[in-house]
């Protein structure tokens, strides 16, 4: 089959994009945050404004992830203090633009990236304590202490992780160049491999075919593995 790539829409951001979400009950509005003290909302719509603006108070948005049902969205910040990580993750309504809280992560580690769980009303920020912390997707988002992926590398790379499409395994790259899989409900390794000499920044699992995930690194290698 042949498809054709064409431009839908072009944004003047006015800062360098680092992120972007698709609001779940909107398939026309999407989120942006990056070098900025702001995340943005936009409608691909009505290019030329900004539908909503969020102001962090931070310099720059590593991660965005929306909840299911789309009242409440979460960043990742590069606030980082000398005690702790106060305002590393954000909860914001996404309405009334407020700060449900900035008050959920409590090391002293940047989270680079976020994931949602398919099925329980979890989600994991990737932090660069090396570990993956696991949290609750309701208020008050309180972490799982018990409960944290570890074995994996992040030293600074912007190293993704994701789910399996029915919630079982989570997948980690590592700056090691290595793959990492986990027992999501036990937090051990199931299986982790070399696949690249680079840093590998993203594992993503295949949605259908068992067995099947693709995973990129630092230079652009794109693998996909059986």
């Amino acid at each position: 089959a042949m498809f054709l790539r064409q431009q839908a829409v072009k944004l003047d951001n006015q800062f360098k994009v680092m992120c972007v979400a698709l609001y779940p009950s909107s398939p026309d509005v999407f989120l942006c945050g990056g070098y900025s003290s702001e995340v943005k909302a936009w409608d691909s719509r009505c290019s030329k404004v900004g539908l909503i603006v969020y102001k962090a108070g931070i310099q720059q948005t590593l991660g965005i992830l929306c909840l299911r049902g789309g009242m409440d969205f979460i960043t990742s910040t590069d606030c980082v203090s000398r005690d702790s990580a106060d305002r590393t993750l954000i909860a914001w309504d996404y309405q009334t633009t407020a700060k449900v809280s900035n008050q959920i992560y409590h090391e002293r580690y940047t989270c680079p990236s976020l994931a949602l769980h398919p099925q329980e009303e979890s989600f994991v920020a990737q932090t660069n304590g090396n570990y993956a912390a696991l949290f609750s997707s309701q208020k008050p988002y309180r972490m799982n202490k018990r409960r944290r992926f570890e074995g994996h590398k992040v030293e600074g790379f912007a190293v993704q992780c994701d789910f399996s499409p029915d919630g079982t395994i989570l997948a980690s790259g590592s700056s090691t160049g290595f793959a990492h899989f986990y027992d999501y409900h036990y937090a051990r390794t199931l299986h982790s491999f070399q696949a690249h000499s680079q840093p590998c920044l993203c594992v993503s699992q295949h949605p259908v075919l068992p067995a099947t995930a693709a995973t990129c690194d630092w230079v652009g290698e794109i693998k996909i593995w059986h």
